[in-house]
C-alpha cells in the first residue's frame, strides 16, 4: 500500500521534549497495594547525576505529522510555537523530515511548549509539561483554505483555550473531504465535553487510551444498560469483559458511532487495542517489545491506524501496521527516531 499521492494535515502540540536518564540506584517505584497507581522517588535536595539528558522535538502534532511523512503523505502540521530558539529548532527538525512548515504560528507572546520527562528502569518516563504556545490557537487563525486538498486531517489533543477550535476545524476539514480523525486528551474530553459531541458529527475516526474512554463514556454518551456483576475468570480481552464506565463495550461503540464517527480506536497499554464499529469490534494484541521509553507510543498506534483506515484498508490491517510502529516507537529513546518509514512498514506487514 502507498500513500504517496496522498495529502495529510496534522493540527494540535508542539514541544522540545527533555529526557533526563536516572540510574536504578537513584530512584525507588512504589506501587500502591489496593490501587493501580504507581510513583516514581527521587530524594529531596539531592543533587543526581544522571545516565543522560538529552532533548528532541515531541507533541502530538509533530509526532503525527513525523508518522505520517515517513509513511510516504504529502504532510503539513499547523501548531503554534514561540517565536524562539526552541520554536526554530521545532521547525528545522520538520523541515528535515520534509513537512511543510508554512502554516505553523509563530507566537510573539508565549514560548515554545516544553516537557522534562525522567525515565528510569521502569521506562514509563513521569513528565512534567509546560504547554506554552500550544495553549493559544484561536478559531480566527483556522481558515478552510489550509484543509484544501488534504485527503486526511488528524487532530491531536488541543491544549487549553485551543480545545475551542475542535469544532471549526472538524467542519471545514470534512467540508473539504477530507478524512477526519481525532485524538483528544483527557482535558478535552472532561471539560470541552459538548464541544466534542457537537465536533464528532465531522468526524470519521476518534481514537483514545483506554483511560480517555472512560471519561468519553462518562461524559459524552447517554447513560446505557449497566454491565451485571462479574461472575468468574475471564481470559479474553478485558474490555469486552469489564467494559468501560460499568457499561459494555460495545454499548459504547455503537453510542459514539450514532454521534458521527465511523471507527472508535480504544488503546490498553501493554494488553493491545480496539477498533469499533457498528458491524463489531476488532482486538489486537501489543505484542512483546524491549522497552526503551513509552513516550509517544500512542501517538504511533492512533497515527498509523489512521493512515490506514484513511483509505479504507480491513481494520485488522490497520491495527498490524499501528502495532508495529508502537512497537518500534517503544524500544527508541523518543519519539520520533522509532517511527518506520513506507520500506520499513512493509516489511512489518508481511511478516
Amino acid at each position: 500500500m502507498t500513500f504517496s499521492n496522498l495529502k495529510a494535515l496534522t493540527l494540535g502540540s508542539a514541544t522540545i521534549d527533555v529526557i533526563a536518564v536516572v540510574e536504578d540506584s537513584d530512584i525507588e517505584r512504589m506501587t500502591m497495594e489496593n490501587a493501580t497507581s504507581s510513583f516514581l522517588l527521587l530524594e529531596e535536595g539531592r543533587k543526581i547525576d544522571v545516565t543522560s539528558i538529552k532533548s528532541s522535538v515531541g507533541g502530538g502534532a509533530t509526532n503525527a505529522a513525523v508518522a505520517l511523512a515517513r509513511l510516504g503523505f504529502k504532510t503539513a502540521t499547523l501548531v503554534r510555537t514561540g517565536d524562539d530558539l526552541e520554536g526554530r529548532e521545532i521547525n528545522e527538525e520538520l523541515t528535515a523530515e520534509k513537512i511543510d512548515t508554512s502554516l505553523i504560528i509563530h507566537d510573539k507572546a508565549r514560548p515554545t511548549g516544553k516537557a522534562v520527562m525522567i525515565a528510569s528502569h521502569v521506562c514509563n518516563p513521569t513528565i512534567f509539561t509546560n504547554r506554552g504556545a500550544n495553549t493559544d490557537l484561536d478559531p480566527d487563525e483556522i481558515h478552510a483554505e489550509q484543509f484544501t486538498g488534504r485527503d486526511l486531517v488528524y487532530i491531536a489533543s488541543l491544549s487549553g483555550n485551543s480545545a475551542a477550535c475542535l469544532g471549526k476545524i472538524t467542519r471545514l476539514a470534512k467540508e473539504a473531504g477530507a478524512f477526519v480523525a481525532t485524538n483528544p486528551g483527557i482535558r478535552q474530553l472532561t471539560y470541552w465535553a459538548g464541544d466534542i459531541v457537537e465536533a464528532l458529527a465531522h468526524v470519521d475516526l476518534i481514537s483514545v487510551n483506554a483511560v480517555e474512554a472512560e471519561q468519553l463514556a462518562l461524559s459524552l454518551l447517554p447513560k446505557g444498560h449497566v454491565l451485571p456483576p462479574s461472575d468468574g475468570e475471564f481470559d479474553g480481552p478485558v474490555l469486552l469483559h469489564k467494559g468501560l464506565a460499568h457499561r459494555p463495550l460495545e454499548d459504547v461503540v455503537a453510542a459514539v458511532c450514532k454521534l458521527g464517527p465511523k471507527i472508535i480506536l480504544v488503546t490498553n497499554g501493554a494488553e493491545g487495542a480496539y477498533a469499533g464499529t457498528a458491524d463489531g469490534i476488532h482486538f489486537h494484541p501489543a505484542g512483546k517489545a524491549v522497552v526503551g521509553n513509552t513516550a509517544g507510543a500512542g501517538d504511533a498506534f492512533a497515527t498509523t491506524f489512521t493512515a490506514y483506515a484513511s483509505t479504507d484498508a480491513p481494520l485488522s490491517v490497520c491495527l498490524k501496521a499501528a502495532n508495529a510502529n508502537a512497537l518500534s516507537v517503544i524500544a527508541a529513546s523518543n519519539t520520533h527516531s522509532g517511527l518506520l518509514d513506507a520500506a520499513a512498514m512493509a516489511t512489518a506487514l508481511d511478516a
